[in-house]
């Protein structure tokens, strides 16, 4: 067994800092410890596969993350592990918890994920070992994790067996209280049903986001797509898969560069795939994080089959977040009056009613994910 203190400061020096996830008993003493330390931050997330693209948002604006979870939630985290930090070439460092593992008298619901949890790992060709429970084993298991980090860009995991860290108290509030924070909403529809099309609102955010000064996150499907054939820009990222991890993605980068003004364009079919990650948002993103979501209230891109967004106020469920400022509508002016506002407590929303359909002959981006993310890295000066 080890101390909580032992390893997170060896991780300190390693310039782990930042630690995003979702409890497991396991973990309870080295997640007391993070909230307890000023200078570490943790970010507690409504879901392990948010709070993967998190951590995501995070290394590649430079600030090297952890994440941690308990593995029966690992299967949550699938998604962005396979088709955004492996896609992407994206270092993490994961930490899971080894509930049910073999021999262990554990809750039934942990059994056959404690079978698995080596073997998953291995089909996901995420290399792991297990978490180091003695305090001269740390170093070593660090070291490995970042060696194979830095050569492959790609996540490492450590997993956590019972026992493994001694118990460490909390002292500290966890999570920051926005209650009391004072929230604009506004309603802008205009009458009649004639809708903006997607590449209308992409033109105005285009406009209104200069590229020295701004990300723009664009979520999977045809959104990203045509984002790049309006113009193929430096500062933007076309998310290929984990749909509905944009919005944790960018709130990984706007935490990292405050400096940046961080646009996230999400769609009504990924938002609600995700919608816990509002929550998140609202309360740890500050106002340079800007989340505009394109709602046709279809899955566009496979089909037209209609998603339930009809009968959903996106708006309304932001501004419960604690989201700063909270606009609705279905003209496209309202980008800029959204990206142009006021300052104000905490992150912007938008949700704008467009037509579905694309673009004739939409193109598929012709320059590969990591490439993509490379040259967005070297356009705001980050590296792994």
């Amino acid at each position: 067994m080890i101390k909580a203190e032992s390893f997170i400061e060896a991780g300190r020096r390693h310039g782990f800092h930042d630690y995003v996830g979702v409890p497991c008993s396991f973990l309870t003493p080295f997640i007391n410890y993070v909230i307890n330390e000023s200078k570490l931050n943790y970010i507690s997330s409504s879901n392990e596969g948010d709070a993967m693209a998190c951590a995501a948002g995070l290394s590649i604006a430079g600030k090297p993350a952890v994440v941690m979870m308990q593995n029966s939630g690992l299967g949550n985290a699938v998604s962005p592990l396979t088709s955004l930090a492996y896609v992407f070439r994206i270092p993490l460092l994961i930490i899971t918890t080894h509930r049910g593992a073999p021999g262990l008298k554990d809750e039934p619901q942990h059994e056959l994920m404690g079978k698995i949890t080596s073997d998953l790992f291995d089909t996901m060709q995420t290399p792991w070992e297990y978490f180091p429970n003695e305090e001269d084993q740390i170093e070593a298991a660090l070291q490995r994790a970042g060696d194979y980090m830095k050569r492959e860009h790609r996540p490492y995991a450590l997993i956590m067996r019972k026992g493994s860290v001694s118990e460490h108290a909390l002292h500290e509030s966890s999570v920051p209280k926005r209650n009391g924070r004072e929230t604009e909403r506004q309603d802008f529809s205009q009458p009649g049903n004639n809708l903006p099309s997607r590449q209308e609102i992409l033109q105005e955010v285009l406009k209104n986001s200069p590229i020295d000064k701004s990300v723009i996150i664009a979520t999977t499907g045809f959104t990203g797509r045509e984002l790049y054939a309006i113009d193929d820009r430096h500062n933007q990222l076309y998310m290929v898969g984990s749909m509905g991890c944009a919005s944790s993605l960018g709130l990984g980068i706007s935490l990292a560069r405050p400096d940046l003004k961080v646009i996230v364009i999400d769609g009504d079919g990924a938002a609600l795939m995700r919608l816990g990650n509002f929550a998140t948002v609202g309360t740890y993103a500050e106002n340079n994080f800007f989340h505009i979501l394109l709602d046709n209230e279809v899955h566009d891109s496979t089909g037209a089959q209609a998603t339930v967004a009809g009968n959903v106020e996106f708006a309304d469920i932001a501004s419960a977040c604690a989201y700063g400022l909270s606009y609705s509508g279905n003209d496209s002016g309202l980008i800029e009056t959204l990206l142009n506002s006021v300052e104000t407590a905490g992150p912007r929303f938008a949700h704008l009613k467009i037509k579905a359909g694309t673009i004739q002959d939409l193109p598929r981006p012709n320059v590969t994910p990591e490439t993509v993310l490379r040259r967005l890295m070297q356009h705001i000066g980050s590296s792994f």
